[in-house]
């Protein structure tokens, strides 16, 4: 064990760049069933990649040779288990070869490669001399303790949700412990499973007459139009076009027969889009397709809501079927598939689930609540119930078969509950708020946090090969536990526990890592009753203590949640006590010469506030942190959002007791030092905008957190949010240094030689938008639901029920973002409101040039502005092109204009003020968009014979803009037509 007299001892330096590289592969990867990934095993929320997990607890773990502190027994011992590489003498060449090791285990699968855990085994007991402990009391979807499980460590892993506690003793404790008896009975009894559903079930799903298998049905909800002498059905079907195949272009036509007032769904091939109407429904309206009468949210919501959700009388209006050639294709369903559905419904009648209710109070993340929807049996269509059910039978007759046969208690137990995940995790695309999407049946979980409600839905086949299929889930199943007990750990037995818990006496651990709930995100307990219901259905006798209760618990869960109604309300403020509780308890548990790390990802920066706070509350020194590129690339945000690529992971360590008072003045003399070290660090790591900024704040902690509190000269304390007001105007001025020159650094309220605050906002906008490693997205990821990468999230898909306005062009930063770095730089949000930034719900939105054409050129437009810029551009340039939003700002046209005319003369502005270099450089890129050559060129002469700042300004934008935006298009070719 390390020594307790080099408890500062610092850990090995850690390959930011390689370790993210491998997280993007990690997370990005194709659906591969054979690659046994844990998460094949089943989904899960936020499981962070593998890549990160075993870099950085092998990093924790392993102490820096350079270190004056360091042993030198670990540096001998660390030599002979390297044997095989080429080290040199010195100590930094012993660095050097234990941060290449650290980048060579760091690909995910790189399990496999003979010799890579043994050897970082050794490297661990070469430091402690034993296996060290490591704790994470916030589990999830299991990584970090299967990583640390896969090191040689001593495991600590809890959680308090029973569906992430199942998984981790499935993959912690069963797979090492029964390791080829649970893979080989799985093997027979789920091969049993999928023969026999096949055999039962077929007959609901029925080929039609030349042997093309159904791959998926469509389905309408209904409403009754309310319109005066209407009243006929409508069918709620948000698009009418099938496919865009150039061979296969396909859509509906929705008619009403003379005297009916039931539609008549066709399905047609159109040559072009003008062929096609538009859907029935948006946002939940309903447009009636004979008289055009809208329907009201409110009532389409009253009608669903008196027929439970309206998906037993929906409307099947095609069928997706396999094509020729393997392709698929769009039919008419026959009166075979309305047979088979309806024989399936009416036995549906008789079963029930008993699932847990469905939350009613939050409709922000569950808007299904209002349209009739009260249980999460509620979500089930008719045959989507009875096939569910059926499945349910046949696993109960596989088990009573098994059951004869195994004599292990807890190899059956194990059994059932492997048997039990496929169904659960396979039932999440089979609901009747799936979503058909890129001709693909994507998951409840489209949207990840929440649940959308649908207007029309799809329901898939369980009999299919895809990711909807049963069939995929076991094999995923097979895979996973083929692999997990391949690498022989030892067994975990994981705890289903509550972090505030003490389950471990004091300074027991030696690494504590762990993910904790982010705030409001995402809501666990309520997600995974979806599907806890499916496995307390079978395992509620055989694993009682974790599965007899109705639902998942809420009242002790952590996160912030306004659905739940169980120990009090749990708000921010609760959440927050509750946070610093857990830290307060882990700092308990710790040595004296421990590590941990925590991972954050939160993109409101008054959250990071509240959690670092309560680190340092708790008694942690931070003293670095890791942007891990452990978000996926194409999130529900979408591009022109600042979203975080990467989770940061802080590192601390316990604060001593004695830590002595900090000097403020000493403290803020080392924060800018500091933090440009950090910036310079990462910026070479590939690091950019949000991602920089949130890892900036690790160290910048270091400096104040080390101290057990900060006083100014005359005493009084200095708070933790007046300090991270100081290391966002530091971060803020370094950016501004890099990107505008040092004037821009020191200006302060339009101080000498800068630009003006327009260009300074816009700057500090577009570097904060800089995604890391130069890429905002990537390929689309395959759906976390289907138990790929890291969390559950998709590509975007319209919410029918967001009753937001849709979204618009442009960039955009939270509020809280944008104001943190205004303030203290002098820039004036306000002031810019309507002008440059535009505030919408909480987010602000850089205007994009081309919406400020009218601002700019007024009624008259760019041609007007270029004739006079011609004829003489200084005085053009004088007057102002911006007039003040507070003020009515049209340009007003004066007297009567001859045919023709254009003259600037003639317009009479409201209000003058002075261009700033932003407005013309705007000015300059509209004037580059409409092809006016002529008076492009006399603004640029104008703009050189003034100064460098409209050059300096221009080319500082253009390395800002992102590379595939219309702007830098603009930006570019402007500056190609200055005359050099």
């Amino acid at each position: 064990m390390i020594p307790k007299e080099c408890k500062r001892l610092a850990e090995v330096d850690f390959p930011l760049s390689i370790v993210n590289s491998a997280c993007v592969e990690e997370n990005n990867r194709k659906t591969r069933i054979e690659s046994g990934h844990i998460s094949l095993l089943h989904s899960w929320w936020a499981r962070r990649p593998l890549s990160a997990c075993r870099s950085l607890l092998l990093t924790l773990l392993l102490p820096d040779p350079c270190d004056a502190a360091c042993p030198k027994e670990f540096k001998t011992k660390a030599r002979e288990v390297l044997s095989s590489e080429k080290i040199g003498p010195k100590d930094k060449d012993l660095q050097k070869a234990l941060f290449d090791f650290v980048s060579k285990i760091a690909p995910w699968d790189s399990v496999n490669t003979a010799g890579f855990v043994s050897t970082a085994q050794d490297l661990i007991k070469a430091a402690y001399g034993n296996d060290p402990h490591v704790l994470d009391p916030f589990s999830g979807g299991g990584s970090i303790p299967l990583e640390a499980q896969r090191l040689g460590c001593e495991v600590t892993s809890s959680d308090l949700n029973p569906v992430a506690w199942l998984l981790l003793k499935i993959a912690l404790e069963w797979c090492p412990r029964k390791g080829t008896e649970l893979t080989k009975q799985f093997d027979i009894w789920s091969d049993w499973v999928l023969k026999e559903t096949e055999k039962r079930l077929a007959v609901y799903y029925p080929a039609d007459d030349q042997g093309r298998k159904p791959l998926a049905y469509l389905w309408a909800r209904t409403v009754k139009c309310e319109g005066s002498n209407c009243g006929v059905t409508i069918p709620l079907i948000r698009g009418l076009q099938l496919s865009i195949s150039k061979q296969r272009k396909k859509a509906l036509r929705i008619k009403y027969p003379s005297g009916s007032t039931d539609p008549s769904i066709d399905i047609f091939s159109y040559n072009n889009d003008g062929e096609i109407e538009k859907g029935t429904v948006a946002k939940m309206k309903a447009t009636c397709p004979k008289c055009h009468v809208v329907t009201q949210r409110e009532r389409v919501q009253a009608q669903l809501r008196d027929k439970h959700s309206g998906s037993d009388d929906a409307i099947l209006f095609a069928i997706a079927r396999e094509g020729t050639n393997g392709k698929k294709d769009y039919f008419k369903p026959t009166a075979r598939d309305f047979e088979a559905f309806n024989k399936a419904a009416e036995k549906a009648k008789s079963i029930h689930f008993d699932m847990p209710s469905f939350p009613q109070n939050d409709t922000r993340a569950f808007p299904p609540g209002p349209y009739g929807i009260k249980t999460w049996e509620d979500v089930l269509a008719p045959r989507q119930k009875f096939s569910r059910w059926i499945i349910h039978e046949i696993i109960e007759d596989a088990l009573r078969g098994a059951q004869k046969k195994i004599h292990d208690k807890e190899l059956f137990n194990a059994l059932a509950a492997c048997l039990y995940i496929a169904y659960s995790d396979n039932s999440q695309y089979h609901t009747s708020l799936c979503v058909w999407l890129s001709e693909g049946v994507k998951s409840i979980f489209i949207q990840g946090s929440g649940i959308p409600f649908r207007a029309d839905f799809v329901e898939s086949n369980p009999l299919s090969n895809n990711c909807d299929g049963l069939g995929y889930s076991v094999r995923s199943i097979q895979s996973a536990l083929h692999l997990l007990t391949s690498t022989h750990p030892h067994p975990v037995s994981p705890l289903l526990a509550n972090a505030l818990d003490p389950v471990l006496p004091d300074e027991s651990v030696d690494i504590i890592f762990t993910d904790p709930p982010y705030a409001n995100q995402i809501p666990y307990a309520h997600l995974s009753d979806f599907f806890y219901g499916y496995l307390h259905l079978g395992l509620k006798e055989r694993l009682a203590k974790s599965f007899a209760a109705g639902q998942t618990e809420k009242a002790r869960e952590l996160t912030e949640n306004r659905a739940v109604s169980e120990g009090g309300v749990h708000d921010r403020q609760w959440y927050e006590y509750g946070m610093r509780q857990a830290f307060t308890q882990m700092k308990r548990i710790i040595r004296e010469d421990g590590v941990a790390s925590f991972v954050f990802a939160h993109k409101e920066t008054d959250r990071w506030e509240a959690l670092v706070s309560a680190l340092v509350q708790a008694g942690w020194c931070t003293t670095g942190s890791w942007p891990i590129a452990t978000e996926r690339r194409q999130r529900m945000r979408g591009q022109g959002f600042a979203a975080l690529e990467t989770s940061v992971h802080l590192i601390c360590r316990p604060r001593p007791e004695d830590a002595p008072i900090g000097d403020w003045d000493k403290v803020l003399g080392e924060l800018p030092r500091r933090v440009g070290e950090w910036m310079e660090r990462l910026q070479g790591e590939g690091i950019r905008g949000a991602d920089l900024i949130f890892a900036c704040i690790g160290p910048a902690l270091e400096i104040f957190s080390k101290y057990s509190k900060v006083e100014t000269a005359d005493g009084s304390e200095v708070t933790l949010t007046r300090y991270l007001e100081k290391v966002w105007e530091v971060v803020g001025r370094s950016a501004l240094e890099q990107v505008l020159g040092t004037a821009e650094a020191k200006a302060r309220n339009g101080a000498a030689g800068a630009l003006e605050e327009d260009a300074r906002l816009t700057a500090l906008f577009l570097w904060t938008l800089q995604a890391s490693n130069n890429n905002s997205s990537g390929d689309s990821p395959d759906s976390g639901a289907t138990g790929q990468g890291n969390g559950l999230s998709s590509p975007d898909e319209e919410d029918d029920d967001d009753t937001g306005s849709k979204k618009k062009n442009g960039f955009t930063l939270t509020y809280d973002v944008a104001r943190r770095f205004a303030q203290p730089l002098g820039v004036d949000l306000h002031k810019w409101e309507g002008r440059i930034i535009e505030t919408i719900k909480g987010d602000v939105r850089l205007i994009p040039v081309a919406e400020r054409a009218k601002q700019l050129f007024g009624d008259e437009g760019a041609q007007a502005v270029a004739q006079e810029l011609e004829r003489d551009p200084v005085q053009v340039l004088q007057l102002s092109l911006f007039p003040d939003f507070d003020i009515p700002s049209t340009p007003r046209i004066r007297g009567r204009k001859r045919a023709g005319s254009s003259s600037l003369d003639d317009i009479e502005f409201s209000y003058q003020q002075q261009a700033t270099t932003l407005d013309r450089v705007h000015a300059a890129m509209l004037l580059q968009a409409s092809g006016q050559t002529n008076g492009l060129r006399s603004l640029l002469k104008s703009e050189q014979e003034r100064g460098p700042d409209f050059l300096r300004l221009s080319n500082a934008l253009s390395a800002l803009y992102p590379p595939n935006s219309e702007e830098k298009r603009l930006l570019d070719a402007m500056l190609l037509a200055i005359p050099r």
